[in-house]
């Protein structure tokens, strides 16, 4: 018959067993969140102009993705610009984008379809509007393009946008004082070279390689653009995401010959929907912000992309997943 002392220490033994057990499952559960699983599936990204800004990002950005998440599967897709990817984003022919802030407010004022939908994930950088002419042009000013022939981006390019409301703050009507011809940034600099237009308008971030190469092979300049940003503002409506900035003496040293150039300036977001998964979201705002550095090494613009400002979205709210990746960083 088991003596009593025996009886005990096996109850020991076993309740110390168990506190082990649960110890140990504790441990493993903080070391490993086992509710955590990769990415998985496919997205696309609408991203820009063939060898522009927006389609380099995208090409970095896929990369990174590949590091970050090898399970998902990234398609591109190029695009006029930041108008064409809100409508994308929006009617669910994309999954992400990046595009203007001004793109984003006018799309919702509209009320076009599935406006109600979009989510901001990331402030990523600024574009700089560029108006590019021959160096020995007579156009000083916005106002002196009365009458040329003027690219102004395509139709559904962010570009087209901005140009319009410059053109309008300067006087002039974008189909009645000038020739609108609407070439992407790909086309701009061979058309401004055979003199098939006078000048051209680009907004991007700085600098743009286009244009940098255009200044180291044929002599061009940079109209100032600064003084019209009251003109804008009383504008109203998306014209309020336009500021005040100035292009840097070494943006391009070619052109500017050293000295700065007042211009205007908006916001790229990082763009999706509500109907994205938040887990999925969470790593893609994570992936943008981690590879920061890697991405500037070739878009210069996306070395500005700064953890303390890349939460303000306006004129779009945070989208769930983003805000937990913010939530997870936050000091």
């Amino acid at each position: 018959m088991p003596q009593p002392f025996a009886r005990i220490t096996r109850r020991r033994a076993l309740t110390g067993a168990t506190a082990g057990l649960v110890a140990f499952g504790l441990l493993l559960w903080w070391l490993l969140p086992l509710g955590e699983t990769t990415q998985k599936g496919r997205v696309t990204i609408s991203t820009g102009a063939s060898t522009g800004v927006y389609e380099t990002y995208g090409k970095l950005l896929k990369k990174a993705l590949a590091r970050d998440l090898p399970d998902l599967g990234v398609t591109l897709t190029g695009s006029e610009g930041s108008w064409d990817n809100v409508e994308r984003v929006a009617t669910g022919k994309a999954d992400f984008t990046i595009t203007a802030a001004d793109a984003v407010a006018k799309y919702q004022r509209e009320k076009l379809p599935g406006a109600a939908s979009l989510r901001g994930c990331a402030r990523l950088y600024d574009d700089y509007m560029q108006l590019v002419v021959p160096r020995s042009s007579s156009v000083k000013s916005v106002a002196d393009l009365r009458g040329k022939k003027v690219a102004v981006g395509g139709e559904r390019s962010g570009v087209r946008l901005i140009a319009e409301r410059v053109l309008k703050a300067a006087g002039l009507d974008i189909d009645k004082d000038v020739t609108p011809v609407g070439i992407g940034i790909d086309t701009m600099p061979t058309a401004l070279k055979s003199q098939k237009i006078d000048a051209f308008f680009w907004s991007g971030g700085l600098p743009t390689n286009h244009v940098r190469e255009l200044s180291k092979a044929y002599p061009i300049r940079l109209v100032e653009l600064g003084s019209l940003v009251d003109k804008l503002h009383d504008q109203g409506g998306e014209s309020r995401y336009y500021r005040a900035a100035v292009m840097p003496a070494d943006a391009y040293p070619y052109a500017q010959q050293g000295k700065a150039v007042s211009t205007l300036a908006v916001a790229n977001l990082l763009v999706t929907t509500d109907r994205t998964d938040p887990g999925l979201t969470e790593a893609m705002t994570r992936t943008v912000i981690d590879s920061r550095d890697h991405i500037g090494t070739q878009v210069h613009a996306a070395q500005l992309v700064d953890l303390r400002t890349a939460v303000y979205t306006d004129p779009l709210a945070l989208h769930e997943g983003a805000r937990r990746y913010y939530r997870s960083v936050k000091p």
